[in-house]
């Protein structure tokens, strides 16, 4: 048997009635902010499209060749990268969750992190790799850190409620 899911339309009505005049605005520049990146990341993907299609014609599109590996990989990271921004900006549009989501900020930092690795030119120096591995390490570990920390407030708060 299916549930009956609340209009969502209905839902933000319900929520705006009661917020604050600081919760209206931080919802507005929310939902500002969520439509440009969405424009930003269309457009983006028209472009890679574009590109990805004008490679293949000229028959230049050789995943073996670095720097079109690179340039491709590079743009369809860069793509998921935003769509995480935007999804977390959409939480908040939602009232999952307040303005900053430090676990979120950290995997956007990952993810820009793990860009910045496909991309990586193969002369880099190893000071710079290993900087970047620290600065993937340290985001990691703080990550894992604060999962660990949610995962055991949802236990004892689950345990609370038997």
């Amino acid at each position: 048997m299916k549930e009956k899911q609340a209009d969502p339309i209905k839902t933000f009505r319900a929520q705006w009635a009661v917020m604050t005049f600081y919760e209206r605005f931080e919802q507005v520049i929310a939902l500002a902010l969520s439509a440009i990146i969405a424009v930003i990341i269309v457009v983006s993907l028209l472009q890679l499209i574009s590109i990805v299609f004008s490679l293949l014609i000229i028959d230049a599109f050789n995943p073996l060749d670095h720097k079109v590996f690179q340039t491709v990989f590079g743009m369809i990271m860069t793509l998921l990268i935003a769509m995480e921004f935007k999804h977390s900006i959409v939480r908040v549009t939602l009232r999952r969750d307040s303005i900053i989501q430090v676990k979120t900020v950290i995997l956007i930092g990952l993810i820009a992190l793990a860009r910045k690795f496909v991309i990586l030119d193969p002369e880099t120096g190893p000071a710079k790799v290993a900087a970047l591995a620290g600065a993937t390490l340290a985001l990691g570990a703080t990550y894992w850190l604060l999962r660990e920390r949610d995962d055991r407030t949802a236990g004892e708060s689950s345990d609370d409620q038997s």
